[in-house]
């Protein structure tokens, strides 16, 4: 090559260069696809017994009460799935776990994991079996136990199909179990138990509710007790997570009166009140609109649909009035 003068370039160098890098490509492509498959991490159990009480302990304090219970990385219930990852770690690991250096440690979690679910009894029994070690969770396991058996015999304080035929005593047996709540909230206050008793409270007034609007029309009265019952349980768990259901299940029912009404007095006949049934409906229409303007509430769609029919029902009502 003489100084001076440049060398040419090679008509195929770049394409050279594509196919190397495609070779390689190629290459790395075989590799990848003859090696194990990914697991995926949502399905991959638990390595120790120690992320599970980790991820378990992290939401012991969550309010359920005012929020959803928090959701795992498989998108189950981080109590639901807490408590089936520790049986699974008994089941593969029942040898290296024989000598019981962690057994109360798992009850005990157990025991957290369960009391969330409403096994209260259960919980109990975990507690007790986790107090039976010396060790620093003996105290909180004996306390918890207690609670947990003061929770289960509030929920045995439920009315029998014997009992629905007497309705002051089925409302005898739901005071008494609010009673019991009552005097169990102020001992567990800036516990997490205090989400737990205000659920159950919760459930409480909803299924006194529910009784009361389900006999209404077997009481003279029943209407008025029936709408009170549901508002008092809006007033009462404002601050619950599931307030706009509450909300929606007063606004069906002033709906439904109102349909009753109409049943009962014809628009056609006298003794049809416009104001008593615009009062109705403007109950019902201003709780469902209160829902349906909610983004993000999951009872938007529902309130929004029920809003819509009962509108055209009234609208049909007006036409019947005012028709020749």
């Amino acid at each position: 090559m003489k100084p001076g003068v440049r060398t040419p370039r090679r008509p195929f160098g770049r394409a050279r260069a594509r196919a190397l890098a495609l070779g390689v490509g190629l290459v790395l492509a075989a590799g990848c696809a003859s090696g194990p498959p990914k697991e995926d991490p949502r399905y991959r159990p638990a390595e120790s017994l120690l992320e599970v009480v980790a991820l378990l302990r992290r939401h012991v304090p969550d309010d359920t009460y005012r929020f959803e219970p928090a959701l795992d990385y498989t998108g189950r219930n981080v109590y639901r799935g807490s408590l089936l990852r520790l049986e699974n770690l008994e089941k593969v690991h029942s040898e290296a776990l024989r000598a019981g250096t962690f057994d109360d440690v798992i009850s005990f979690a157990k025991g957290r994991a369960l009391e969330r679910l409403r096994a209260y009894e259960l919980a109990a029994t975990s507690y007790r079996k986790a107090a039976e070690r010396e060790s620093p969770l003996r105290l909180d396991a004996l306390r918890s136990a207690s609670l947990c058996d003061a929770l289960a015999e509030s929920v045995l304080l439920a009315p029998t199909p014997e009992d629905l035929a007497d309705a002051n005593r089925v409302l005898g047996i739901y005071d008494a179990r609010t009673a019991l709540l009552n005097a169990i909230l102020p001992d567990v206050e800036g516990t997490h138990y205090a989400a737990i008793v205000r659920e159950e409270m919760e459930r409480t007034d909803v299924a006194r509710a529910g009784f009361l609007v389900d006999t209404r029309r077997l009481d003279p009265d029943g209407d008025v007790r029936a709408l009170g019952a549901i508002q008092q349980l809006v007033v009462a768990h404002r601050e619950s997570k599931n307030t706009n259901q509450h909300l929606l299940s007063l606004a069906n029912l002033y709906a439904e009166l109102t349909v009753e009404y109409v049943e009962t007095h014809p628009p056609e006949s006298l003794s049809f009140d416009p104001p008593r049934f615009e009062e109705l409906v403007e109950a019902a229409s201003r709780l469902y609109e209160a829902i349906a303007n909610q983004d993000g509430a999951t009872e938007k769609l529902e309130a929004a649909r029920r809003l819509e029919a009962f509108l055209a029902f009234t609208l049909q009502v007006d036409r019947d009035r005012f028709s020749p």
